[in-house]
């Protein structure tokens, strides 16, 4: 499930094909009386389940399951074999319940809360298309029309590289449901040299020059895909939305960049907008082993998806990705030593080019952001752990450009595209309401009615975002908001943090080693999008399975005596010597809770709440990059990104530096090498990192405080 978004189990119950059923047992209306009703999962009050007898079937359905008939096993047990889901309902009135298990997953309860709920569905006609390009390559397209709408209707469309066949009735309700109820033409288009589509597929296309009418790029892709469907459909209105999350968020943004003239609004949902500068593939500089090696492999194999498998260990069990990319080294032996007999265009460029040049550049989507050409709605999570960067550049980028007032910016806490579902929490933070919900409904299906439809109710005038700690929605008239000021928080040697700008005289000193190097989560690490994996939400978990590192440096404030809010970009400036002649830095702002905070989950948890990696040799360039003299204090400044938080009175404020991340960023040598792609196991060296802070060299976190 590649860049998919992860959905819990709760939800992956309501994302089941079609499957005919053939009941060997028949059971009387009264049988099936007894187990109708709507159930909900205690943890999940936003997501329940209904039953209810219907021609002698029992037919369960949810805000984004159509109606679908269970096989009964017995009068209380019913299951769709074929997705090895099984219902079991116990008791009767008040303490009726039903027991869900899907495969081998652990069953979940669901008591009943209510009579069965019916829900609007509508009847979607499903047609397919080979759309003709510019160039004559064919776009292969799935056009679901509403049977029982009256149009004139606009086109919403998703185009995407990871296939649309199973583009349905059923699977629109499933992914977007507010959408489907709406009434739009949906079209879901595999894009170039993906799945059913012609031509060659090239991962992040860069933008062709738009004065050559034979130049094909993914902009000109979704051109003429929207003229096509303008003159072969019936019953639209002429106006056309454009959607999408992660890839199909880039895409999202690409039809926006010389738009069809039937483009009336876009809503990019993590885009991603540079792969080299802060998406998927580096952070400043610093490589993400694990998901270069990953996505690439899944997605250029074969024109479908490829799993990884990172093999078993010697007592059988999954291996540790940890250990799997440790005792490989570099990317070039990861390659080697991949089993992957053909050359995958992706990772060879990742050893080719692993500076900012023109090959990564030509891909940045940023530098063509010089219009708000259409209405466009950009959504991004502060917790996504593939494309955080992305909106937030995405709409700095085009704010200044913004004089019609049309560039709007979505923030909250969510995972990449969590949004989507409506859950109430993300791992162990509560938020007491379902903010995915209240986003589709109150911003995005409003958005979009509003721009290609007319109505009314879009009230957005520029940000939404979902403060933490208050767990609040916010709004402002821009991103950051006027009131934030951005006030430096120094990082004194004895582990303090205070204002002053001088600390007392010592030393912060760490042995960094590349051969024990500091995990990004708790391990074990399973490959990104496989069985088990906790890729969805390690940047919420809780850090003290790290803090107690020897190879770290930790500074707190001492325990708030009041609120601390800060909502805005968080910066990073480090003054720091090694005796290596490179290296990474790693900060982290970290939210630590009080011992005896109100919910025990919570007590003395260290939650992240902005973290990024800055490569030390790119400190003056991003495409030159250069040695650091050993034992020469240097300054290291870059971007943890934008927050919107709160730290609460009785909380401790936290700062952690460290520098490796693995095997999330591929471990820094420690020695100055022309590639560290092709770095040799004797290049990886133990370093001693001095974190320095005088009045010469303030080390400092610069927070955007909220006075």
């Amino acid at each position: 499930m590649f860049r998919k978004l992860i959905l819990p189990a709760f939800f992956l119950i309501s994302a089941l094909p079609v499957i005919a059923q053939n009941s060997s047992l028949t059971l009387g209306q009264p049988q099936l009386d007894a187990v109708s009703g709507e159930y909900t999962q205690t943890a999940e009050p936003d997501t329940p389940f209904s039953f209810y007898g219907q021609d002698g079937k029992l037919i369960y359905e949810s805000e984004r399951q159509v109606p679908t008939p269970l096989t009964a096993l017995s009068p209380t047990e019913f299951s769709l074999p074929e997705a090895h889901v099984t219902f079991r309902f116990a008791g009767t009135g008040a303490g009726a319940s039903v027991s869900v298990a899907e495969g081998e997953q652990k069953p979940f309860e669901m008591p009943k809360t209510g009579p069965a709920v019916h829900h609007v569905f509508h009847h979607y006609e499903r047609r397919e298309e080979m759309i003709p390009a510019r160039d004559g390559v064919k776009l292969h397209v799935i056009i679901l029309t509403p049977a029982d709408i009256p149009g004139p209707l606009p086109i919403l469309i998703q185009r995407t590289p990871y296939g649309v066949d199973g583009t349905s009735e059923r699977s629109f309700f499933q992914q977007r449901p507010e959408l489907a109820r709406a009434g739009y033409i949906y079209v879901g288009a595999d894009i170039r040299g993906r799945f059913k589509s012609e031509g060659q597929f090239i991962m992040c296309r860069p933008l062709a020059d738009h004065k050559d009418p034979h130049a094909v790029d993914e902009s000109t892709d979704a051109y003429d895909t929207i003229a096509w469907l303008l003159k072969n459909i019936s019953n639209h209105n002429g106006r056309v939305g454009v959607i999408g999350t992660s890839y199909p968020g880039f895409l999202a943004m690409m039809a926006g960049i010389d738009p069809h003239p039937a483009v009336k609004a876009i809503s990019p949902q993590a885009p991603m907008i540079d792969t080299w500068m802060g998406d998927d593939f580096f952070h400043n500089g610093a490589f993400r082993q694990t998901y270069g090696y990953d996505y690439a492999l899944g997605l250029e194999v074969s024109k479908e998806m490829t799993e990884v498998d990172y093999g078993k260990d010697s007592a059988g069990k999954p291996r540790d990705g940890y250990d799997y990319f440790l005792e490989r080294g570099s990317f070039q032996e990861d390659v080697k030593r991949s089993g992957i007999n053909k050359e995958l265009p992706t990772w060879k460029a990742f050893i080719d080019h692993p500076t900012y040049d023109s090959f990564w550049r030509s891909r940045g989507v940023e530098h063509h952001l010089t219009s708000v050409t259409v209405p466009t709605l950009t959504v991004g999570g502060y917790y996504d752990q593939e494309d955080m960067w992305g909106p937030q550049e995405e709409y700095a980028s085009l704010e200044p450009h913004d004089a019609a007032h049309q560039n709007f910016l979505v923030l909250g806490p969510w995972r990449h595209g969590s949004w989507a579902v409506s859950s109430r929490h993300l791992g162990a933070l509560q938020y007491g309401e379902s903010i995915g919900k209240e986003y589709r409904s109150l911003i995005e299906g409003r958005f979009f009615a509003h721009y290609l439809k007319d109505e009314p109710g879009f009230d957005l005038e520029d940000t939404a975002s979902f403060q933490t700690g208050s767990n609040t929605w916010k709004r402002y008239p821009h991103f950051p908001p006027q009131a934030s000021k951005m006030t430096a928080y120094t990082l004194c040697p004895d582990g303090s943090i205070g204002a002053a700008k001088e600390c007392a005289k010592s030393k912060m000193t760490y042995v960094s080693d590349p051969a024990n190097p500091v995990p990004y989560r708790h391990r074990p690490i399973q490959p990104t999008y496989g069985e088990g994996s906790k890729w969805g939400t390690w940047m919420v978990e809780d850090q003290r399975f790290a803090t107690d590192r020897k190879d770290i440096a930790v500074y707190r404030l001492p325990v708030l005596d009041h609120d601390l809010t800060i909502t805005g970009e968080v910066i990073a400036d480090i003054f720091a010597s090694t005796t290596g002649s490179d290296g990474d830095f790693v900060a982290k702002l970290v939210d630590q809770y009080p011992d005896d905070d109100a919910d025990p989950t919570m007590r003395g948890f260290q939650l992240m709440t902005n973290m990024e990696i800055f490569r030390g040799r790119y400190r003056n360039s991003f495409t030159k990059p250069e040695a650091i003299k050993p034992g020469e204090v240097t300054e290291f400044k870059w971007s943890l990104h934008d927050i919107d938080h709160v730290f609460k009175k009785g909380h401790t404020l936290m700062v952690v530096i460290q520098s490796s991340w693995f095997p999330l960023y591929d471990r820094n040598p420690q020695t100055f090498v022309p590639n560290i792609m092709t770095a040799k196991p004797s290049d990886y060296k133990p370093a001693t990192i001095t974190i320095v802070t005088d009045s010469q060299y303030p080390s400092q976190l610069t927070l955007p405080v909220v006075k």
